[in-house]
């Protein structure tokens, strides 16, 4: 029933609202399938008379012998009753999707939810799937870019807008789809002129650009190119599509929990789960403090670097202070102090619960720096969701 590392996704919608209330009925059990490490929630609904905007997603997990393991909670979710009508623009930024951010898509026929297939991945290929569905990174190419080889694909910032080229990458195995160009959808016609940024829920298509007669498309559970024709009696700019290649695109939410409960053995839940937002280093010399901005801290929590616990003081849920090893620590003599040293940052709880985070600390030697004075530099990479991906790269100098 125990297991030395766990990681914990979640990728589904809301159960509690941002009060904390939950919304719609409360599942007994959701049963684990243990080869696939996956289980799926489709009862999950949201009541018409709920006029709440922003839910969020509560999972509590149980081991086999009942004994709880944690709640782990996602960020915010907007609600979103029906796709919008209107022609987008920028001012709705909430609605649009942007390049880099996590999407998935489905198919569904006549609105019938039994008919619903997901775009996954499995194994490495492209499959429909009426179970599962995967989280998607659409980035966004420049359109001077539309003829270059997928090898020569140059990633563009800002909304995504119909008409530009595309490319889907899985975010769990980093298999990708070629370039497309995304297409707005209505009463089964792909619209060639247009180009307002797209929005949540919208349906649309996905044009291949070597062949611009082949969508993407499904057939049962296979992915497929579809060839279409031109609807010439209605426009030359639009093209009838059929059923499997018309997707609906919605912005997701893709949380990750990892803890190592190493030899110890953990008997109290591993949540409320310590999250890092940020860094900031004071002082310098042999007193340098580094301050960590986040949640769920406790007085329970040591920082490490790398192998070396950190002298730790508990400030706030949101706060704690430490101590900056020496740089003697990580080294076997002074000398190689003239190269960089980075160690990761690690969260322990006193019980010996491991914490990993994204963070890392990198000792930087100056170029001409005196006999005993070293400085050294800060880098850190966050993962900050709902539905973006943004970098944070911080680096702090102070004297050593």
């Amino acid at each position: 029933d125990s297991v030395s590392v766990q990681n914990i996704h979640m990728q589904k919608t809301c159960l509690c609202s941002a009060q904390g209330h939950f919304v719609c009925a409360i599942l007994n059990s959701l049963p684990l399938c243990l080869q696939q490490m996956f289980a799926c929630a489709k009862s999950l609904f949201i009541s018409d008379q709920d006029k709440r905007k922003h839910f969020c997603l509560l999972l509590r997990l149980f081991l086999g012998n009942r004994h709880e393991l944690g709640s782990f909670q996602s960020k915010m979710i907007k609600v979103i009753s029906k796709p919008s009508q209107k022609r987008q623009s920028m001012k709705n930024a909430d609605l649009c999707i942007s390049s880099c951010s996590r999407v998935a898509l489905f198919n569904r026929l006549r609105s019938q939810t039994v008919s619903t297939r997901y775009l996954s991945v499995d194994r490495g290929a492209f499959i429909a799937s009426a179970r599962q569905w995967t989280a998607f990174t659409i980035t966004m190419g420049k359109l001077d870019d539309q003829r270059a080889e997928q090898a020569g694909f140059v990633l563009s910032e800002g909304f995504i807008c119909y008409g530009c080229v595309v490319q889907l990458v899985c975010t769990e195995s980093g298999v990708a789809l070629p370039p497309m160009v995304i297409r707005k959808v209505n009463k089964q016609h792909a619209i060639l002129d247009v180009d307002e940024p797209v929005s949540q829920l919208h349906k649309c298509a996905f044009q291949f650009r070597d062949n611009p007669h082949a969508y993407l498309c499904l057939s049962n559970d296979t992915i497929i190119q579809h060839q279409v024709s031109f609807s010439h009696s209605f426009s030359p700019l639009l093209m009838i599509l059929n059923d499997g290649s018309c997707w609906t695109i919605i912005g997701v939410e893709a949380v990750e929990f990892t803890f190592n409960q190493g030899l110890a053995c953990i008997q109290t839940p591993v949540s409320p789960f310590p999250v890092i937002t940020g860094l900031e280093v004071n002082g310098g010399g042999h007193v340098a403090m580094l301050e960590i901005h986040g949640e769920n801290f406790s007085p329970h929590l040591k920082v490490w670097f790398g192998n070396s616990e950190a002298e730790t003081m508990f400030k706030s849920p949101k706060s704690l202070l430490c101590v900056v090893p020496d740089v003697s620590v990580f080294s076997d003599s002074w000398r190689c102090l003239r190269r960089v040293i980075t160690v990761p940052l690690s969260l322990i709880r006193l019980d010996g619960l491991i914490y990993r985070t994204t963070f890392s600390f990198t000792y930087t030697p100056e170029l001409q720096p005196p006999p005993t004075c070293w400085s050294f530099c800060l880098h850190s990479v966050v993962h900050l969701i709902p539905n973006h991906l943004e970098t944070l790269n911080e680096k702090v100098c102070p004297n050593f």
